[in-house]
């Protein structure tokens, strides 16, 4: 595991909720049944202007939000997965890094390293935790990188699941594959590539082929299962020929490594919507957020889903319950404002959920860096996390 320092540039915690709170109407809910009573209960911010190893970054990335190309260090930015700790600390994966397999070759991979501090609301890096690398050749397709550090142009990393044996399991959206790791971040075997369907930044695709699926809508959420013998990867867009509103789920076999095809299908409320992450609640029952593409005062759509894969109404998808408006969380006690008032998380992308207990959700947005400004326009988005608390249990 690398260890390198992180350079924090400190910028003041805003209180506020940025914009105003948009309560989402009543198609919202739709026929995924109605909306649980939730409310914040803690919110922490990583600054925007984060940094970590002094290796040079965003040489094609746009400039943005005040912020210019290139950058001297690498971004500790876009967080699209959240594992928490059991010392309280938080695991985090990057994504791609800015946006685009042509834009990233210079941002490398990694899981890094948080700590949340709900007290003051700020969070701070530990280290900067594990690099993403393929020393043994197991990548059977050129890298960007001739030392085989893996980088924002060879995969875009949208989810991860540590598995019992304590190696790591990661979603990509270019394959998209699963890709798996040890511990300390060393490629183990070759990606493992979703039968019958390919993106158009999929490396290996014959010439002349087509792709069935569009950019940036590969892996984007993955569970793993209570037992954890099987991961649940699900597609963020619709494969070419299924419903724009279905949204695939697959199964995934540890001990065989191999795909078992369809776990279930997913319909999203709109098909403009897309999905940021899916998590395991028990044999059964996930939690997914999905949203629209707006940020602060276009965005619209943000929500938590509690979805049930046994079809109960035998639709043929699995049921959904709307748990949390991320558009209006009620906050009580002046978390995030006002006393009384409504917190909103208007993000662009909103990608990171973990269960913490059968009442509270951790909830975290990825930032862009330094494309987005969805909490205040001309500032590049913070890392946030924040914790709803239900009124419902969710294995009720």
């Amino acid at each position: 595991m690398r260890s390198r320092s992180v350079v924090a540039v400190t910028t003041t915690l805003a209180l506020g909720c940025g914009v105003a709170a948009v309560a989402m109407g009543p198609s919202a809910t739709g026929a995924a049944g109605s909306l649980q009573q939730a409310e914040l209960v803690g919110r922490t911010v990583l600054p925007a202007d984060t940094f970590g190893e002094q290796l040079p970054s965003g040489a094609l990335a746009n400039a943005a939000n005040g912020r210019t190309t290139p950058f001297p260090a690498q971004p500790v930015q876009g967080f699209s997965g959240v594992l928490p700790q059991a010392d309280g600390t938080y695991w985090v994966l990057s994504d791609n890094g800015f946006g685009t397999k042509a834009n990233s070759a210079d941002f490398i991979l990694r899981v890094q390293h948080v700590k949340p501090d709900y007290a003051t609301g700020k969070a701070t890096v530990v280290d900067l935790g594990v690099d993403l690398e393929d020393p043994d050749r197991k990548v059977p397709f050129p890298l960007a990188r001739a030392d085989r550090r893996l980088t924002g142009a060879d995969f875009d990393l949208e989810s991860f699941r540590q598995a019992p044996d304590g190696t790591l399991w990661f979603g990509d959206e270019f394959g998209p594959w699963l890709l798996h790791t040890d511990a300390n971040g060393k490629v183990l075997e070759a990606p493992f590539h979703v039968p019958g369907v390919a993106s158009p930044s999929d490396p290996t695709l014959p010439a002349g082929a087509t792709p069935n699926l569009a950019n940036s809508k590969g892996f984007e959420g993955m569970a793993l299962s209570e037992d954890g013998k099987e991961l649940y990867p699900m597609l963020e867009g619709p494969v070419v020929g299924d419903s724009p509103q279905d949204l695939r789920v697959y199964k995934f076999n540890l001990r065989h490594t191999r795909f078992q095809g369809i776990a279930f299908r997913y319909r999203l409320e709109s098909a403009g919507n897309a999905i940021g992450d899916l998590t395991a609640v028990d044999d059964h029952r996930y939690v997914v957020l999905e949203r629209d593409n707006g940020e602060g005062a276009s965005a619209r759509f943000k929500a938590v889903f509690l979805v049930d894969d046994r079809d109960k109404d035998k639709d043929g998808y699995a049921d959904k319950t709307l748990l949390v408006n991320l558009m209006a969380v009620p906050d009580p006690n002046g978390i995030a404002g006002p006393k009384g008032s409504f917190f909103t998380f208007p993000f662009q992308t909103i990608e990171g959920i973990a269960v913490l207990d059968d009442h509270t959700l951790l909830i975290e947005n990825d930032n862009n860096y330094p494309g987005s400004a969805g909490r205040t326009p001309g500032s590049p988005d913070d890392n946030e996390f924040i914790k709803v608390r239900l009124d419902r249990s969710l294995t009720d």
